[in-house]
């Protein structure tokens, strides 16, 4: 339920961005870029303190299921998508096609991965490491995947510039986080209420800068009612048959109980923390920096509810 609430905040957020973009312009001057930059590199210092090199060593040792994992979410994710580029005629429909392999390209979860695998009985510290060690996967893979085709949007797109301002929000505040671990850590854990109402906000602040300018660019007037339904159902589609094909694996190599759990929440899910970031990275100062995000909140909603799902029977079945 408190998963439902932040997903209709995000909704929300829409719809105060469609109300009100003036706050989203390039010209405000309400600095929402400079404080959702600021708020990122919070997120991810905190992140480094919770971080736990014991639980990451503990997952170290399933090297197949972490293969399944990352294959998944950075290969498998991306060539689903990949071959339907030749397919995209108009320019909205290629802006589209462009947000739906943003999705792909980005890592998984981080928190909800690991509590619906706990919930659901499976590996936990494996899907701790997994989902650890997707999010540093990410810093550099995403970028490579959306460069591919990001020359087409932005002539401008310079990989030193993407790498270094990714290096200065997350991975040097990750590092700084890790440092401070053995002296903070504890305060992690006693505001650890206080520090998740933190990330959700700076993440709907995100999403509102993000799509109130491109409410005031007016991209969405571009993108017509029957693309946005394609769209939607086009996510579902690739959640459940990106989920199909991990559980078709999982069986294939014989993995037990507890290993498929992890493999299956681990495997299909992604990031809309990390979205939200590289998005703010990415695509700084371009009018799709909305359009980017919105398959990924839509695919954020139908994993959260999906999975959920699927844990609790996964956790009757033994008993729980």
């Amino acid at each position: 339920m408190k998963d439902n609430k932040f997903v209709f905040a995000l909704f929300l957020v829409m719809l105060l961005a469609w109300v009100f973009p003036g706050p989203g312009a390039p010209d405000s001057v309400i600095p929402l870029k400079t404080i959702g930059s600021i708020g990122i590199s919070l997120i991810f210092f905190f992140y480094g303190l919770k971080l736990s090199p014991e639980k990451l060593r503990a997952g170290l040792s399933n090297f197949r299921l972490h293969l399944l994992v990352q294959l998944s979410t950075f290969l498998l994710f991306p060539l689903i998508v990949l071959p339907f580029y030749p397919l995209m005629k108009t320019e909205s429909q290629q802006t589209l096609w462009l947000a739906m392999f943003f999705l792909a390209a980005l890592p998984s979860t981080v928190s909800s991965s690991v509590v619906l695998t706990s919930l659901g009985k499976g590996n936990v510290p494996a899907a701790i490491f997994n989902a650890s060690i997707s999010g540093i996967i990410g810093i550099m893979v995403t970028p490579l995947w959306m460069g591919l085709f990001m020359h087409a949007k932005s002539g401008d797109f310079d990989f030193s510039q993407i790498y270094l301002k990714l290096f200065l929000e997350i991975i040097l505040p990750v590092i700084l986080g890790l440092l401070l671990r053995p002296r903070f850590h504890h305060f992690t854990i006693r505001f650890s209420r206080q520090l998740t109402l933190f990330d959700k906000s700076v993440i709907l602040l995100i999403v509102y800068r993000s799509f109130a300018a491109s409410f005031h660019a007016g991209y969405f007037e571009g993108i017509s009612w029957p693309d946005l339904l394609l769209l939607m159902a086009i996510v579902i589609g690739l959640f459940f048959l990106i989920y199909g094909i991990i559980l078709l694996l999982t069986r294939a190599f014989g993995f037990n109980r507890e290993d498929r759990i992890t493999a299956l929440f681990c495997g299909s899910q992604k990031s809309l923390v990390h979205g939200s970031v590289f998005s703010n990275v990415l695509f700084a100062g371009m009018s799709i920096a909305g359009i980017m995000l919105l398959p990924l909140m839509i695919f954020h909603a139908f994993q959260i509810f999906v999975i959920s799902v699927i844990s609790s029977r996964y956790a009757r079945r033994e008993g729980v």
